[in-house]
């Protein structure tokens, strides 16, 4: 009887303990067929970090695995002050377009519901099992700014849509009839739609023996393009479990994963909401090529640690860009610049002009300060109307692929400064502020790790000024 009333006490205590982790549990409608449905689970208020999870259980493409892939998670996301949104999404039937969207209008959502259910805008993550990693790693790489989540969880995710490697069973219902368009299959393996500085974080967590998707060519295959990236990633691969456990305690090595899976977390720090938004536009020196790791070591990553927990900094550089319109290969025809505009930064920094001094570019160089003031008249007519800083170009050491000094010198840098003028722009004068070839890599034109942290701090520098003098 004892032994009776000890094990009524423990049930008792866990349902207590689940019920403090849990504040609120609630259904809302995904879809206008009421077909997509959120199951939203809030922490208390005294254990809500703000950070929110989407989840989406696997089951290729044909069914959820509602419980185990989802619903299950809900007690370890709430005691760690972590809101779960549990997504049931619409099963594709050819028509890809059905899940993606319940993705995206999802995540929504949670964004849209911020203020109400005390969660940062700037921390909601994706979490998706088998197919539903495909999903989740799909918003990660594809998904518009505005839906696109800010950190990932895959398990044993389903990844490439690639034939021969793929997992055939989601790659038919999700593709349908065009499952082996070539164009698609390449667009929906997301080991090859990866950005840098672009798709967020991810943490994967596989097992070896699994049979069904292979980790090799899926989830190993995404992590290594975020590695290749400069991109920040994890990932565990555990000797045996198949594929499938999710939240199972069968797996035996449920508890280990849940301590790395929450050691992971507590290593994502978000910004706040109120933090002052810097979007970093630029070529190659912006993205840090050459750097390792430049999404922690490049001079926008470098400017976020000086700028401090106030600030928001972004990198929206890509290698070998130009300002002209006109250029090789435009920077306001690529993907970062609409993801910059959809940032909405109070500050923009644009370093562009190297690669436009080249002389097939330059001979389009008197479109240069209409190209440069049609970027600062879309960054103007933002609702946040940024502050504008315009960095010169960095002096060539060497004379590599006809990047011409002369040129920045005698033609670009009097541009700049009169499209400063005549925007109330601030000016970063990167040109002369490395001297030291030390700074720079063995090609001459790029910085090294040391010459980013000067920029960075020659561009932290102009914003205190420029606050001290406003």
């Amino acid at each position: 009887m004892k032994q009776m009333c000890l094990l009524v006490g423990l049930l008792l205590c866990s349902a207590c303990t689940t019920a403090q982790s849990t504040a609120q549990m609630f259904e809302l409608k995904n879809s206008s067929d009421g077909q997509s449905v959120l199951k939203v689970f809030l922490p208390t208020a005294e254990k809500a970090t703000g950070k929110a999870v989407v989840a989406c259980p696997g089951g290729a493409y044909q069914t959820l695995a509602w419980q185990k892939e989802g619903t299950d998670w809900a007690e370890f996301f709430n005691e760690r002050g972590i809101a779960l949104i549990v997504l049931k999404y619409r099963m594709p039937n050819g028509d890809r377009t059905i899940p993606l969207s319940d993705a995206a209008h999802a995540i929504k959502t949670v964004r849209d519901s911020a203020v109400r259910w005390h969660l940062n805008p700037y921390d909601v993550g994706i979490m998706g099992f088998s197919a539903g990693g495909h999903l989740a790693a799909t918003m990660s790489t594809s998904a518009a700014w505005a839906v696109r989540p800010n950190f990932t969880i895959l398990f044993y995710p389903v990844i490439t849509m690639l034939p021969r490697h793929r997992h055939e069973t989601s790659a038919c219902r999700f593709l349908g009839d065009q499952q082996n368009n070539k164009s698609l299959t390449e667009q929906f393996s997301n080991e090859l739609q990866v950005r840098r500085h672009l798709t967020p974080p991810a943490f994967l967590m596989l097992t070896n023996d699994d049979r069904a998707v292979s980790p090799v060519y899926n989830g190993v295959a995404y992590y290594q393009a975020m590695r290749r990236a400069g991109n920040e990633a994890a990932m565990v691969i555990y000797p045996t479990g198949g594929h499938g456990f999710g939240f199972s305690k069968d797996f035996a090595y449920h508890q280990l994963m849940l301590d790395e899976l929450s050691a992971w977390l507590k290593t994502l720090k978000a910004p706040a909401p109120n933090a002052v938004r810097v979007a970093c536009i630029g070529n190659s020196i912006t993205d840090g090529m050459g750097i390792d790791m430049a999404e922690i070591y490049g001079y926008p990553a470098v400017l976020q640690r000086r700028l401090g927990t106030g600030y928001h900094v972004k990198n929206f550089g890509v290698s070998a860009r130009t300002l002209l319109n006109k250029g090789d290969h435009p920077y306001m025809q690529e993907q970062a610049w609409h993801d910059a505009l959809a940032f909405n930064p109070n500050i923009a920094v644009i370093k562009l002009g190297t690669n436009d001094s080249k002389d097939h570019n330059w001979k389009h160089g008197n479109e240069f300060e209409h190209d440069l003031q049609q970027m600062i008249d879309s960054l103007k007519a933002l609702p946040a109307r940024p502050k504008i800083y315009l960095a010169y170009p960095l002096k060539p050491f060497k004379p590599m692929w006809t990047i011409n000094d002369s040129v920045i010198v005698k033609a670009m840098i009097p541009i700049i400064n009169k499209v400063a003028q005549k925007n109330k722009a601030t000016v970063i004068d990167l040109h002369s502020l490395i001297t030291d070839e030390r700074m720079m890599q063995q090609d001459g034109i790029h910085p090294n790790q040391e010459g980013a942290q000067k920029i960075a701090e020659a561009v932290a520098a102009a914003m205190r000024r420029s606050a001290i003098n406003h």
